[in-house]
């Protein structure tokens, strides 16, 4: 059985800290993580399992508050490093939107249901006060929204919301 995350899951909105969870087996029962953009990275350790093959469950709380990142999409990994060399190996990558980038003082997102006669912006603005705000909802949803004109009954959107 290979390294799982099962939290966060692929394109979860996330905050700080963004919280990592799964099954997994490392060297001496070491894991590396890591939370990047391409830009910057918060990385760190922990330990699962017994060390000597064991599997173990993980829940990790990964601070990246001070990180400069330039992209809503973050890709958090987690790895073992190789006794042999050094190198990265069973290594899981898990894409998420980063929540603090879309809005300021992020504290999570509600669930909204799309109905007959919604656009984006009218969301927006029930949500934020003003319509021209819709490009957050839009960033916050990118396997859902693939062309901000076009919403449809039913859809739930991610709708990021700060203190």
């Amino acid at each position: 059985m290979p390294n799982e995350i099962q939290q966060p899951k692929p394109f979860d909105l996330v905050g700080d800290p963004v919280l990592i969870a799964g099954i997994g087996q490392g060297f001496e029962a070491t894991l590396n993580w890591r939370v990047h953009d391409g830009h910057d990275e918060r990385t760190g350790f922990f330990n699962v399992g017994g060390g000597t093959g064991e599997h173990g469950q993980f829940q990790i709380a990964a601070a990246i508050g001070n990180a400069a990142f330039q992209l809503d999409r973050l890709f958090v990994e987690v790895f073992e490093e190789s006794a042999a060399d050094g190198s990265e190996i069973n290594k899981v990558i898990v894409p998420v939107i980063y929540g603090p980038r879309i809005v300021a003082n992020y504290i999570g997102f509600r669930i909204y249901v799309v109905k007959a006669g919604d656009t984006l912006s009218k969301i927006a603005r029930e949500h934020y006060g003003d319509s021209a705000l819709f490009s957050r909802i839009v960033r916050a949803n990118p396997l859902v929204i693939n062309d901000p004109n076009q919403i449809f009954v039913g859809q739930q959107l991610k709708v990021p919301i700060g203190a």
